[in-house]
């Protein structure tokens, strides 16, 4: 339906478009004067020959009706209606009749006197481009009226038949006449798009005795419109009644093989009630999908029942050939099913796509491969190369914690090249507590990554790593300022009188106010000791100093 619509508003364009053309061209050469007119009239040859101007008023003084020419354009008509007026001086009439505008000479006997036709040419002579564009008009001298054929009382619907066209037939040479159609047909072009000129869309027809511009274009848009309303409404409520029915179904299947599973699992009942159901893609598809679902609450031998009963029908086979798919979303479903069902044909697919672009599909492979791995369920962490996302980490805790991983030594991704890597090790380090990675972790506070040796330093504090005080010590002078700060603020977490000169020329040193809070909050954790050196800084005579440590020593604050 579309395809012939389309071809059928293009063949109306075209037709518009080309009609419009010649109707330009015919008028434009009419219109256009050559630069040295022609000196004399044509010979004059006997009738039905050439005929000059001498002869067609020679023979409208007989009893005869002319007819001139035939238009669909009255402009065109009048057009020629003047020149032979001007030319000939004869009472040349334009009449309607039957949708087209006629050029008569004593157009008062038609109906009572034979009717000649005669169609009329313009010698037109080679002139340059320049002069052609002045569009003067020839010399009356210049014009004769030639080809005149006689036709006693041709019929009228014949006439209108073969003459529908323009009847002014312009012989120029072959190079003038190439030129011309290659305009006209370019200038149709470009008014295509536009509409203005000799634009198709601008074509007017006669509808009912009316004339309507653009008329055919809007029926057209209009049916074409509805027609694509009724079928999208179709469509869309065929959708939406098999999706309903479809709901339906799966809600029943699912309940029917829910019971199904648990008589399996917990009855007498055989594998081989399952067999029509593996049969049929659909039902197989669900139930595939109830066994998944019944397999999260299952541990120890139902759970390797239900492996069993997945293998012998087969349904393993198609969960390897899903993650083994080009497609991300049949991968993501075949790494759920193969890691809920224990099943490990296709890990090596998994490593693949731990380093895969698309973000979903690199965390499921990475928590199938955790649920997979029974010895070192964190491996993929050395094949790692794309950044580890926050979202990924929380993720893989929550795993760990839900279904009992085996922690492993975190420590040992804290030489990662990967620098998320590293700061997923760290907050496993402190969240399990694993105080024995500190000698590893002191590494880690020189990390070239600034958020990997601030991190280093929060957990160092908060493990109460003492050891690591030195190294910050040492290293303070050469961080940012984010890191500085989270130095001074270990340094609290884990006081150290070892490690009041260095406080105290903090404040000293330091004109950022938020670092000279911080270090006088670290001096006051060491007890007594500090307490009383921050008294006796506050007696100084640095008032900047007594405003800080009156700050800090104030319980109404803390």
């Amino acid at each position: 339906m579309r395809l012939l619509v389309t071809i059928w508003l293009s063949f109306s364009i075209w037709h518009a478009g080309a009609a419009v053309a010649v109707e330009r061209s015919v008028s434009d050469i009419v219109a256009d004067k050559p630069e040295t007119p022609s000196a004399t009239a044509p010979a004059v040859t006997s009738f039905p020959g050439e005929l000059t101007v001498e002869g067609l008023i020679s023979l409208s003084n007989g009893n005869f009706c002319i007819q001139m020419g035939s238009f669909t354009r009255r402009d065109y008509a009048e057009s020629l209606s003047a020149k032979l007026a001007e030319m000939a001086g004869l009472s040349v009439d334009v009449i309607a009749e039957n949708g087209l505008f006629k050029v008569f000479i004593n157009s008062s006997l038609r109906g009572s006197a034979p009717c000649l036709y005669i169609p009329v040419s313009f010698p037109v002579t080679s002139v340059s481009k320049r002069r052609k564009e002045d569009n003067h008009m020839p010399d009356g001298n210049s014009v004769t009226v030639a080809a005149v054929t006689q036709t006693d009382s041709v019929p009228q619907q014949k006439e209108e038949k073969v003459h529908r066209a323009d009847t002014i037939i312009i012989e120029p040479d072959q190079q003038e006449q190439d030129s011309m159609h290659d305009g006209s047909h370019s200038r149709a072009f470009k008014n295509m798009f536009f509409l203005r000129g000799d634009s198709p869309w601008l074509t007017k027809y006669n509808y009912f005795g009316k004339s309507v511009a653009l008329v055919n274009a809007l029926i057209i848009t209009i049916v074409f419109s509805v027609a694509s309303m009724i079928i999208l409404l179709v469509v869309i409520l065929l959708n939406r009644t098999r999706m309903e029915k479809e709901a339906k179904l799966r809600q029943y299947l699912m309940e029917q093989y829910q019971s199904l599973i648990i008589d399996y699992l917990f009855g007498d009942a055989g594998y081989e009630i399952f067999k029509p159901i593996a049969s049929d893609f659909y039902r197989r598809q669900v139930l595939v999908d109830q066994m998944i679902d019944v397999s999260v609450n299952l541990k120890g031998d139902t759970g390797v029942k239900l492996t069993k009963l997945y293998r012998d029908l087969d349904l393993d086979k198609d969960s390897v050939h899903r993650a083994r798919s080009r497609q991300w979303h049949l991968k993501i479903k075949g790494f759920r099913e193969l890691a809920f069902m224990n099943i490990k044909e296709a890990n090596d697919e998994m490593y693949k796509a731990i380093n895969s672009k698309n973000e979903i599909l690199r965390m499921e492979a990475q928590i199938a491969l955790v649920r997979l791995s029974d010895k070192e369920p964190f491996e993929f962490l050395s094949h790692l190369v794309r950044p580890f996302s926050l979202w990924e980490q929380i993720t893989l805790h929550d795993l760990i914690i839900q279904h009992d991983i085996p922690v492993p030594d975190f420590s040992r991704w804290l030489s990662s090249p990967n620098p998320t890597v590293v700061m997923f090790a760290l907050r496993m380090i402190r969240e399990f507590k694993q105080k024995q990675a500190e000698p590893e972790l002191r590494k880690a506070l020189l990390h070239r990554d600034a958020r990997v040796s601030q991190l280093a330093v929060q957990v160092a504090g908060d493990l109460d790593m003492r050891a690591t005080l030195e190294t910050m010590k040492r290293m303070y002078k050469f961080q940012e300022y984010n890191n500085c700060l989270e130095i001074v603020r270990a340094m609290g977490k884990m006081p150290d009188e070892s490690m009041m000169g260095f406080l105290k020329l903090v404040l000293d040193k330091e004109d950022d106010v938020q670092l000279q809070i911080e270090a006088v909050k670290a001096i006051e954790n060491m007890g007594e000791e500090g307490v009383k050196a921050l008294v006796k800084i506050m007696k100084s005579e640095y008032k900047n100093y007594n405003i800080i440590v009156r700050h800090v020593l104030d319980r109404r604050i803390y």
